[in-house]
């Protein structure tokens, strides 16, 4: 089912499942996220996930634990595609931590030789392919990093940015996400900075209006579902089912 992935749609996922991941890639999805912050993800897990999930022909967006050089570098070096880089205040903030993503003169990316380099040495060109290849997308979710977007997109160490919509709605002062006028209209700041800059962005499109949305403005990956929220459909729709037929 290779040829049949579409790199544009992504999977959240909470956990290291093996089978989970298989679906994905059998149904369609050409990328996952990864939610290190909040799932339950450690070190050992990352270490043979990511490869698989690699393996499987998925891109693979980690968002890390924090705003910290440790998370960024060890999920470039388990040969994460990308890091969803949380918690990104301002530009100011951007420009000391996405530095974590790509390596000197560039950035301040630390070298280990494990499975990025073959478990080797490393040349120039090496080095190039890596700052070209893997992404650093900071998180924007806070008031400071929107009001900034513009400053934050134009540093060379970030490559694209990932909405964080329900964190952005409470720091912006409008309490809980539901997805209003005002919500929209912060989505279309963050589109609407990175078409300027010629930079992809990536939004969770949980519902068909953020999904239109994302369509219709050019996000670059939408993440259509979270892990659980599938689980929990699927579930609650062979319940729902039942009930009706046994009425």
């Amino acid at each position: 089912m290779q040829d049949k992935r579409d790199r544009r749609y992504a999977a959240w996922l909470s956990g290291p499942s093996f089978a989970t991941a298989e679906i994905v890639a059998d149904l369609g999805y050409g990328a996952v996220v990864l939610d290190i912050e909040h799932g339950s993800f450690d070190l050992a897990d990352l270490e043979r996930f990511i490869p698989f999930l690699r393996g499987l022909g998925l891109e693979v967006l980690a968002k890390v634990l924090g705003p910290e050089r440790g998370p960024i570098q060890q999920a470039l070096d388990f040969g994460a595609t990308a890091v969803v880089v949380p918690h990104i205040e301002s530009a100011a903030h951007a420009a000391a931590i996405c530095a974590f993503g790509k390596f000197p003169p560039l950035g301040d990316r630390s070298f280990a030789g494990g499975r990025t380099a073959r478990y080797g040495g490393f040349d120039d060109e090496w080095v190039a392919r890596q700052d070209r290849e893997t992404r650093v997308y900071p998180m924007i979710e806070d008031a400071g990093a929107i009001e900034q977007i513009d400053d934050i997109l134009a540093l060379p160490t970030v490559d694209g940015v990932f909405i964080g919509p329900s964190d952005l709605s409470i720091r912006r002062g409008r309490g809980a996400y539901t997805r209003s006028a005002e919500d929209f209209a912060d989505l279309r700041i963050v589109a609407d900075a990175a078409r300027a800059a010629g930079k992809p962005w990536v939004l969770p499109a949980w519902s068909p209006q953020e999904k239109a949305f994302a369509l219709e403005n050019g996000a670059d990956q939408l993440v259509l579902t979270m892990e659980h929220g599938a689980i929990m459909a699927g579930f609650k729709a062979a319940l729902d089912q039942t009930r009706e037929l046994g009425r």
